[in-house]
C-alpha cells in the first residue's frame, strides 16, 4: 500500500477546515438561525435565538458578540440583533447550503432524523461538492423518473 500522509482523523480534518473558515460550525448555526428569523422580523432578540438554538440566553450572548465583533451582526442595547450586509450574504449562503442538503436527503428517501443528518453534513461539506450534490438534486428534480430508478435500486 502506498504511503499518503494527507489521511486525517475526523477531527484532523475539522481542525484543518477551520484554519481556512472564518467561521466555527457553532457560528454558522447562529447565524443561518438569525437569517432565517430576521427574514419575516428583519430582527431577533437573544432569547429568541437561545430558545431556536436549546442554548442558554448567556451562551447565546457570548456567541453573538464574536459575531459582532466579526462584523456580522450589530449587537443593541435590549439584545436586539440585526444582521450586517456581510452577515446576511452568509447567512443566505448558510441558509441556501441547508436546504440543498436536506433537499437531496430527502430525495434519497432519508426520512428519520432529517434535520440531525442535514445539520451535521453541512458543516463538512466543501462548496464543491454542495454545487454538484445541488445539480444532482435539480437532476432528480427534471428527471421524477431518476428517482423511481433510483428507489428500485435501492430496494433491490
Amino acid at each position: 500500500m502506498e504511503s499518503n500522509n494527507k489521511f486525517h482523523t475526523f477531527r484532523g480534518y475539522q481542525l484543518l477546515e477551520q484554519n481556512r473558515k472564518l467561521l466555527t460550525s457553532s457560528m454558522e448555526d447562529y447565524l443561518e438561525m438569525i437569517y432565517r428569523y430576521s427574514l419575516t422580523e428583519g430582527y431577533v432578540r437573544i432569547n429568541t435565538i437561545s430558545e431556536l438554538l436549546n442554548v442558554q440566553a448567556s451562551s447565546a450572548t457570548k456567541m453573538v458578540r464574536k459575531l459582532s465583533e466579526l462584523g456580522m451582526v450589530d449587537y443593541r442595547k435590549y439584545g436586539i440583533i440585526s444582521l450586517t450586509e456581510t452577515g446576511s450574504e452568509i447567512g443566505r449562503f448558510l441558509l441556501h447550503r441547508h436546504n440543498i442538503i436536506e433537499t437531496f436527503l430527502r430525495i434519497l428517501g432519508v426520512s428519520d432524523n432529517l434535520l440531525v443528518e442535514t445539520e451535521l453534513i453541512e458543516h463538512a461539506i466543501s462548496v464543491d461538492t454542495l454545487n454538484r450534490l445541488h445539480a444532482l438534486t435539480k437532476l432528480f428534480e427534471k428527471y421524477p423518473g431518476l428517482k423511481n430508478e433510483y428507489k428500485n435500486i435501492l430496494n433491490n
